[in-house]
């Protein structure tokens, strides 16, 4: 049955990439993906579509090693930090250029980060500057010196800083290009240059000739392949196919299933990334009836067999998330990992028995002429589907009702901007857990991203102590007392951690997921082909 699969997904490729059925063009790397991106803009997209692209095109001030914690150089060669956290000082790389041949220098980076913030004319409307910090002034002092002026200490923006919406590009080329910028053209200072853009099909990159400025993570600071190519397989077995039979190089989209097989197909090498952050979770309305009562929240999370579910759904590929954060997070509170709700369906019945939640003729409990039952929004996506309907499953045998509503991501974003739900369900990738606790849990962000409207003074104490720490220590202390506050909450379902892993042909040498907000190949430095 295997077999004949295969042999079906294998002439599927064949027959839709015609050009390529004699091999792959020589020092040309064919990357395989699911989806693409909007638009490939770092300033006005959040897709990891987009991100896996722009992180080829550009570069950040700095960059994230290996252990997604420590950050390296990047433009920046070094940097300094006023004693009062507020001003950040960079001094530029002198040897960077434009993949048109331009030299970069401080103008650049002060215009892509105005640029980020909405500070430019005309001004881009960006969906994360809040990510740049609470930006007072961005200023060049020399041709390759940055001052970065904060109203106030932000503990977290060298983190930020790594990621690809503070990527520095051309202020010629996204003027000209104007809203096409990223769809028609670009010009950055990475390792890869622009070559052209067919949507929902691929997109064509081409070695940066002079690029020798690589972050110090890799052991070759320039690119060892002539071009890269981005290619749209959205069928998953087909997707393997191509990997298996050759028409493609390399990808991190492996479906669950597959991940096993591939580990003993000849020819095939996998690489893991055991620091990754990328969590599905689901949230709960704490203001809305039912999710309004903690009983319910703790029983939600003592009924639920997450372990079941990362086995049934991931395959092997996911793991089990018994916290709100991953452990492996930077400032992860390992004094939180106590206060989780241990999976014992039992002590739940017991729970909500003795709370006076009284099972009704059907099975569903009931309290003071209110039902257990609650409404669920979420994206439609196969593993989505199977993990809320396990969930349902789980919530039924304690007496409690979970109706799922999935959308299409078509509209699924606007139905989850609004209060028609009590619950939801979402993955999602940060970068440390200041990253992801100011992201959801900040009153502020009421009603998205903090879908759960939670609205606490003292979370929001924490939060704003952690943003401002000026050492290590008071920033890890400070999100300490809001993991615990909302692990005792239990505002969220902690549901399965995703694991990263980059497939790769025995053509391909040298490759090593990385992982840095959803993206396995990063810069695409140390990558080499044999043939």
């Amino acid at each position: 049955m295997l077999k004949r699969m295969l042999l079906g997904a294998a002439i599927a490729v064949a027959a839709a990439m015609p050009a390529l059925a004699q091999g792959l063009p020589r020092n040309t790397l064919v990357v395989l993906r699911a989806i693409d991106s909007d638009r490939y803009d770092p300033h006005r997209t959040t897709s990891r579509g987009g991100g896996e692209v722009i992180y080829m095109l550009t570069d950040t001030l700095v960059s994230l090693d290996w252990d997604l914690k420590t950050v390296r150089p990047g433009l920046a060669r070094e940097w300094k930090v006023s004693d009062d956290g507020r001003t950040y000082t960079f001094t530029l790389r002198e040897d960077v250029t434009f993949c048109d041949g331009r030299k970069m220098t401080a103008d650049d980076v002060v215009y892509s980060i105005n640029r980020w913030i909405g500070r430019t004319t005309p001004k881009i409307t960006g969906p994360v500057p809040w990510r740049a910090g609470p930006v007072k002034e961005v200023r060049a002092t020399g041709p390759y010196t940055v001052e970065y002026e904060l109203t106030e200490p932000f503990s977290e923006l060298l983190y930020q800083l790594s990621l690809y919406f503070g990527s520095v590009i051309d202020r010629n080329a996204a003027e000209r290009l104007g809203d096409n910028f990223g769809v028609q053209g670009f010009n950055g200072t990475g390792p890869y240059c622009w070559v052209s853009w067919t949507p929902r099909q691929e997109l064509v990159l081409q070695k940066h000739p002079t690029y020798a400025w690589g972050p110090p993570l890799y052991q070759n600071p320039s690119p060892q392949i002539d071009r890269v190519i981005w290619r749209i397989i959205p069928e998953s077995n087909t997707r393997i196919a191509a990997l298996q039979t050759g028409q493609g190089d390399i990808t991190q989209y492996i479906p669950y299933n597959w991940l096993d097989r591939l580990r003993r197909t000849p020819g095939i090498a996998l690489s893991r990334q055991e620091n990754y952050l990328w969590d599905f979770f689901i949230g709960f309305k704490v203001d809305k009836p039912v999710m309004h009562d903690p009983v319910i929240r703790r029983a939600i999370n003592m009924a639920v067999d997450r372990k079941a579910i990362a086995e049934a759904v991931f395959f092997g590929a996911g793991d089990a998330a018994d916290t709100i954060l991953n452990p492996t997070a930077l400032d992860f509170d390992p004094g939180a990992r106590p206060l989780v709700a241990p999976t014992d369906p039992a002590a739940a019945n017991r729970l909500l028995d003795e709370a006076g939640w009284r099972r009704g003729s059907d099975g569903v409990r009931a309290k003071d002429g209110t039902r257990a039952s609650f409404v669920l929004y979420g994206l439609q996506t196969d593993e989505t589907a199977q993990m809320m309907e396990a969930v349902q499953a789980d919530l039924r045998r304690v007496g409690i009702e979970m109706r799922i509503q999935l959308w299409d991501a078509t509209v699924g974003w606007g139905r989850l901007a609004t209060q028609e739900f009590d619950a939801f369900t979402m993955s999602y990738p940060y970068v440390s857990a200041g990253d992801a606790l100011n992201l959801y849990f900040r009153s502020g962000n009421r009603p998205t991203p903090n879908r759960m409207n939670w609205a606490d003074q003292q979370t929001d104490r924490w939060l704003n102590d952690g943003r401002g720490a000026l050492t290590p220590q008071a920033r890890a202390d400070a999100y300490a007392h809001v993991q615990r506050q909302l692990q005792e909450a239990n505002v969220w379902l902690p549901m399965v951690r995703e694991q990263l892993w980059l497939a790769s042909t025995r053509r391909v040498q040298g490759a090593r997921a990385h992982g840095i907000y959803g993206v396995a190949l990063y810069k695409g430095l140390d990558l080499r082909l044999t043939q």
